[in-house]
């Protein structure tokens, strides 16, 4: 079983690598392999406090397994677990392996997974399902998605259930979804959530590149995919200068703005002849200015 620190540093190997993000996602899934199922838990490190924050009546086999929830021992000393490990169930399986690649999905369960639009590029019925794409899959019952997991292209799946477990693709799936921005050559979903400040994920990438492409100044951090202060001033900028509300709050009417603005276009101008005190000026004054001895 890989440990925490493990994970991590082959995330950053995969990363320097230049890694495609269904091959990130799949390695991380596959990295993972046997951690602990924890219900409600979305990776936290399993410990006794978390454990102990996280037990649930309704699900007795659980603690059933945990030597600390069922009071043999007092610490994780001889569990199998201990390495340490992170824990999840199945939706915040799926959801963390996503996020390994900077793919979020919103909706703090299976069904709500499933019903959010702005998650999925294209989702189907399994028998449509492609069979050489990492997806999300599911199982429903009724009205309701009731398990899911992540199918690797492959042929096989990963799941949360007892332990995160590689298995091969098995009857129970009834429908897939790949996530939105996974596949380059895949459609964006055509409805885009509401941002605020506070958001996180994809689609606050995807504002911050607009608004940086369109002159917007998003701070320091620029695309880093956090919806903060920086972000929030250059959304109520150019909603005021599209005859918009400046309200900071990114709905339907400022999306359709930014698709139909046109990046700015940017020059690239050289001086020549400078002094070193008159050329230093200048770099004071623009941040991406550059300063080079000419040749004498």
């Amino acid at each position: 079983m890989n440990s925490i620190e493990y994970v991590s540093t082959r995330l950053e190997s995969l990363i320097q690598m230049g890694a495609e993000k269904p091959e990130i996602v799949k390695q991380m899934a596959l990295a993972t392999d046997g951690w602990p199922y924890v219900f409600g838990a979305w990776g936290e490190q399993c410990t006794p406090a978390n454990r102990r924050r996280r037990k649930s009546d309704d699900h007795p086999t659980i603690v059933s397994k945990c030597q600390v929830l069922n009071g043999s021992k007092s610490s994780c000393t001889g569990c199998k677990w201990n390495l340490p490990v992170d824990m999840f169930d199945c939706r915040g399986f799926t959801y963390w392996c996503l996020k390994q690649a900077g793919i979020i999905i919103s909706g703090g369960g299976c069904t709500s997974q499933w019903n959010t639009a702005s998650n999925w590029a294209v989702k189907g019925t399994i028998d449509e399902m492609p069979r050489d794409k990492l997806c999300c899959v599911f199982v429903k019952d009724g009205s309701k998605m009731s398990h899911t997991g992540l199918y690797l292209g492959d042929g096989t799946t990963m799941e949360c259930s007892n332990g995160v477990q590689h298995k091969n693709l098995a009857s129970k799936w009834t429908h897939y979804a790949i996530p939105a921005f996974l596949y380059s050559d895949l459609p964006e979903p055509t409805t885009k959530p509401t941002l605020r400040k506070g958001d996180s994920g994809t689609y606050v990438t995807l504002l911050q590149t607009e608004l940086i492409q369109r002159g917007y100044d998003c701070g320091k951090a620029g695309a880093d995919g956090k919806f903060g202060s920086g972000t929030l001033a250059a959304v109520k900028s150019f909603q005021s200068d599209n005859g918009l509300e400046p309200d900071g709050v990114v709905g339907s009417k400022t999306w359709t703005a930014l698709d139909s603005s046109e990046p700015v276009r940017r020059y690239r101008e050289t001086i020549s002849g400078l002094t070193l005190t008159s050329a230093e000026a200048l770099r004071s004054q623009y941040s991406n200015a550059v300063v080079e001895e000419e040749p004498a």
